[in-house]
């Protein structure tokens, strides 16, 4: 079980470990709906994650991907059609994700950080969605400008 700080409380875990999905989704998003691709590419991705990983995110991505699938599913139908609201919407989301990785210790947070750099840029090769419009006011490369 991934166990990352005593410093963030059950629903911000819950969270962090949709942080994969929800950067997926909206790197996945081109106008205004989901690309096959960019899923594809992403549920691939968490997959392979969990051998691939730095070892302090092992269990996390083991965790992430027992139920990448439904939640990105859950996560496109919510955010459905993808509109201005709804977008902003995601992107809040993902903003609380960055707070929440900053509540971590300092080396956890680093390996995180570039972790989901790697995998945005993953999703972002396979589906050219609007995540490259999308500025993070914490620069992580492959996602800020």
């Amino acid at each position: 079980m991934f166990t990352p700080s005593q410093k963030i409380d059950k629903k911000e875990k819950a969270l962090l470990l949709k942080a994969p999905v929800l950067v997926s989704v909206l790197a996945s998003v081109q106008e205004n709906h989901i690309s096959f691709e960019g899923k594809a590419g992403a549920i691939k991705l968490a997959h392979l994650k969990t051998f691939t990983a730095h070892p302090r995110l092992i269990e996390y991505y083991k965790e992430v991907d027992q139920n990448f699938e439904k939640i990105f599913d859950a996560a496109v139908l919510y955010y459905s059609p993808f509109d201005d609201d709804k977008l902003k919407e995601l992107k809040n989301e993902i903003y609380a994700i960055q707070a929440i990785i900053l509540k971590l210790d300092k080396d956890l947070s680093s390996i995180l950080k570039t972790s989901l750099e790697g995998y945005v840029k993953h999703v972002k090769k396979a589906s050219r969605g609007l995540i490259d419009n999308f500025i993070f006011p914490i620069h992580i490369n492959g996602l800020s400008a």
